[in-house]
């Protein structure tokens, strides 16, 4: 359980790193104030704050955030009426604005009665309770808010929230996590082939014989091609591997060695995969071992698997059924299929799972980062942004779909795998 426990905090905290990394070094780069860099959900364990971001480790492995100022979630925690206390600096100017009763400073408190955070920056209310004596003071630029639950965060002037920077670049921010998903799992098969010493290539009848196996013993060897089974002609691994398996009884096998054809029969093993049973000889595909090909495999391994993504996703469309999700609870039995299995395996699952979140977040689904591309997009066609209250409805109901399949996920989950 330990070994499960750790590997899916594993796969789940490098991908959230990976995909909110992109996010905020796009938004950075934008001249945008992230606010909050979050690993986790719910309540904060950890904080520190530096440069303009508060950098936060929360309770819950299942997500994580980048807070970006200007965006609908970014509300501020500032009411009127709210009790708060004040730390000024020498000149009278507000640096830190404290909400929260969890962390205490020596200020002076304050009644607000209103405020500008954005454009004027200024803060004003009752001191001290005493309700004839109304105060302004002004705001810092750098100047942080203490939420109610400890986290400091800074206040955004107007010119650092999101909508401030270019057209280009806020695509680029959104698009920014999705790309860093695919980069991962490129950079993750890249890893896997060089620690494996190649990549199997399945464009070649050229094979590896397995110690002992049936083909060993019928006398084929390590680099000999199979040009034939059962006088049915074979080019490629695939065609080999689709003539094996539904052969029953014994194989005829033509190969090609050092330039030589002749023909062997082989009694193969039959062994049984997820409920099926098949034929095998005891053969793996030729490896490639040049450094080329195993650069290469980081590209081709990522875009086949992008693909096979994409083909479930039609499937998904066409029949839908919500054992073909999985959420967190699908994801951590998956974790303690792999855990046992060693870390290359655990590699593979990263890059696979990294590909499927960053496929999930490009779908055209308000509040996912493919919708928020499309009223990019939308933005550019028209020349102006849409209006704030419908977009604000969009990404409401789009974050409410996502919630309601969420928890229908999880719940599906914990009946298949817990009932």
């Amino acid at each position: 359980m330990i070994k499960t426990i750790i590997t899916f905090i594993f796969v789940f905290g490098v991908i959230v790193i990976v995909h909110e990394f992109g996010h905020y070094y796009f938004a950075k780069r934008a001249g945008i104030m992230v606010r909050e860099f979050a690993i986790g959900m719910g309540p904060k364990l950890l904080s520190f704050h530096k440069n303009g971001t508060t950098y936060t480790l929360r309770l819950l492995p299942i997500g994580g955030y980048v807070r970006m100022a200007g965006l609908g979630e970014d509300d501020e925690d500032l009411q009127k009426g709210m009790p708060v206390m004040l730390k000024l600096d020498d000149s009278g100017v507000v640096t830190k604005i404290n909400t929260s009763k969890k962390a205490t400073f020596d200020g002076i408190p304050m009644e607000i009665t209103g405020y500008d955070l954005i454009d004027d920056l200024w803060v004003q209310g009752y001191v001290m309770g005493d309700e004839s004596n109304e105060v302004r003071y002004p705001v810092d630029r750098e100047a942080s808010i203490i939420e109610e639950d400890g986290t400091e965060i800074q206040i955004a002037p107007r010119n650092v929230q999101f909508d401030s920077a270019k057209l280009s670049k806020r695509a680029m921010t959104n698009i920014a996590g999705p790309m860093n998903n695919f980069i991962l799992a490129v950079v993750l098969y890249m890893v896997i082939a060089f620690v494996q010493g190649g990549v199997s290539d399945l464009s070649t009848n050229q094979i590896i014989v397995d110690a002992n196996a049936p083909a060993a013993v019928a006398g084929i060897k390590t680099g000999d091609k199979i040009i034939a089974i059962n006088h049915q002609k074979t080019s490629d691994w695939e065609s080999i591997t689709n003539q094996i398996s539904k052969s029953k009884k014994d194989v005829l096998v033509t190969i090609e060695h050092s330039g030589h054809e002749k023909q062997v029969k082989i009694h193969p093993k039959i062994v049984t995969e997820n409920g099926q049973k098949r034929s095998v000889i005891g053969i793996r595909p030729h490896q490639e071992t040049s450094v080329i090909a195993k650069w290469k495999y980081g590209f081709t391994a990522t875009i086949d698997n992008s693909l096979a993504i994409f083909k479930a996703l039609g499937n998904l469309v066409t029949d839908f059924s919500l054992n073909k999700l999985g959420g967190p609870v699908a994801i951590f039995k998956m974790s303690e299929s792999v855990a046992n299995q060693g870390w290359m395996m655990v590699l593979s699952f990263t890059a696979m799972l990294s590909i499927n979140i960053g496929i999930i977040n490009l779908l055209p689904i308000p509040a996912l980062d493919g919708g928020k591309l499309i009223l990019n997009l939308y933005e550019a066609i028209r020349g102006k942004p849409m209006d704030p209250k419908k977009e604000g409805i969009l990404t409401a109901i789009g974050f409410g779909l996502v919630m309601l399949l969420m928890i229908l996920v999880t719940w599906n989950d914990i009946r298949r795998y817990f009932f």
